[in-house]
């Protein structure tokens, strides 16, 4: 483990002075700033432009960048590419082999990185494990995308999303945990014994 912020060429520069954790086979670019307490592991690669919140976690053959913006404590599993265009809040959570992409219509032959359609993952969501963000679209605070879902269209907050293309078949709480209501669309967790509202065919959180 890298404890100083060598990286693991010489002609590498560290990027910043934070107190950060890379393995020695990890690949951190100039440019990037990472917080403190992150920890990136095995043959991972951050690219120039990058910023990184405090108290993350990278696991194996993850690749950052270029010019990504992700918040704090995120948490990140292996075998993950999160690529220009996408932005990631705070305390999000990608499940291993989730996929991003940031053009819509690709092709080999043509140059489109002047089409880069923007992502937005929101405080607190949950993507599952292979599930697919189609560029372009917005997951809202403490949403959760099922295992394999295919993400074409905005998700709302606190929404529980699942298939290809993914569809809402619930509302979570912000403890991950699926929601029942009563006859006045109240809702309350029992992990945290917080309180929820449907209003409008919106979740919102409501005070005791």
């Amino acid at each position: 483990m890298n404890t100083n912020h060598q990286p693991p060429t010489t002609n590498h520069q560290p990027p910043t002075p934070n107190h950060y954790h890379a393995h020695e086979s990890a690949y951190i670019d100039n440019n990037v700033t990472i917080g403190n307490g992150t920890k990136i592991w095995h043959f991972s690669h951050i690219l120039s432009g990058s910023n990184i919140g405090a108290n993350c976690s990278f696991g194996q053959n993850c690749v950052v960048g270029p010019n990504v913006n992700i918040g704090n404590g995120v948490k990140v599993q292996n075998n993950i590419s999160i690529y220009e265009g996408v932005k990631i809040e705070d305390d999000v959570f990608l499940g291993p082999s989730c996929v991003f992409t940031n053009v819509i219509n690709p092709r080999a032959f043509i140059v489109r990185r002047d089409e880069f359609k923007k992502t937005l993952l929101k405080k607190g969501c949950s993507v599952g494990a292979n599930a697919t963000i189609v560029c372009g679209v917005t997951i809202g605070e403490y949403a959760l995308i099922g295992s394999g879902a295919v993400v074409n269209k905005d998700v709302k907050p606190y929404a529980l999303m699942v298939g290809v293309p993914a569809r809402q078949i619930g509302w979570v709480s912000k403890a991950g945990n699926t929601l029942k209501f009563d006859e006045n669309n109240i809702a309350i967790d029992s992990f945290d014994n917080s309180k929820y509202k449907l209003e409008n065919e919106n979740l919102i959180e409501i005070e005791g």
